[in-house]
């Protein structure tokens, strides 16, 4: 079975969040208030890559507005929202991927060069986080699994006790799609460590191309819906 769009955007998410961390010295570039944590380290211990991780939340904050902004408006002109959404996600990704493989790898995290590559990918997933929140939102997150995790824990623990069985079957669906984010976060994850062990820079050539397969996915099921 081929994954759902959350799913693939799951995968991508744990990838790019990890490429990331591994690239720009410690930078989430995903679940972006991590950051607060890494940048606490990055001032006690002495390493670089502060200002990058100062920089994320903002830069996070800003596009998130920017995107529902656009994609109000796309709404308003009756215009495919969530296609041309994933598509400027999916420039981003490319132009990340060129600035890593032009510019990478990074001795500086601090340097204006890492600086720019790690708030494009930041952009990127804000973009991603927005899509999902807005098109998506039936669906668990892609980018952060702490909440869904413990909902998968809080649903088994509750089968463990004996629910219902109408309670049970809505648990049992509940767990399939949470388990699927988070396989599919832990997946992209995997891939991205060991990409980056094998590829260096060259690993972050993979998100653009998961991207462009869920715009395809998302086009396609789209133009299979009955008018």
């Amino acid at each position: 079975m081929k994954p759902s769009l959350p799913t693939l955007l799951s995968i991508n998410g744990g990838y790019v969040d990890t490429a990331g961390f591994l690239a720009l010295h410690g930078l989430f570039t995903a679940h972006v208030t991590g950051n607060f944590v890494t940048f606490g380290a990055a001032m006690a211990l002495g390493t670089s890559g502060a200002a990058a991780k100062l920089l994320a939340l903002p830069v996070f904050c800003v596009v998130v507005i920017l995107a529902r902004l656009i994609g109000s408006d796309l709404s308003r002109r009756n215009l495919p929202t969530l296609q041309i959404i994933l598509s400027l996600k999916f420039l981003l990704l490319v132009l990340a991927a060129i600035f890593a493989i032009r510019f990478g790898p990074f001795a500086d995290g601090d340097g204006w060069q890492a600086i720019l590559t790690g708030m494009t990918l930041v952009s990127a997933m804000a973009i991603q986080t927005t899509a999902h929140r807005v098109h998506l939102g039936s669906t668990p997150p892609t980018t952060m699994m702490t909440g869904t995790t413990t909902q998968i824990m809080i649903d088994i623990a509750d089968m463990l006790r004996g629910a219902e069985p109408e309670a049970r079957a809505a648990m049992t669906a509940r767990l399939a799609r949470m388990g699927a984010a988070v396989g599919g976060f832990a997946l992209g994850c995997g891939m991205a460590a060991a990409l980056f062990l094998f590829a260096g820079m060259q690993c972050f050539l993979l998100p653009p191309v998961l991207a462009l397969v869920g715009i395809l996915m998302h086009t396609s099921k789209a133009a299979a819906k009955p008018a």
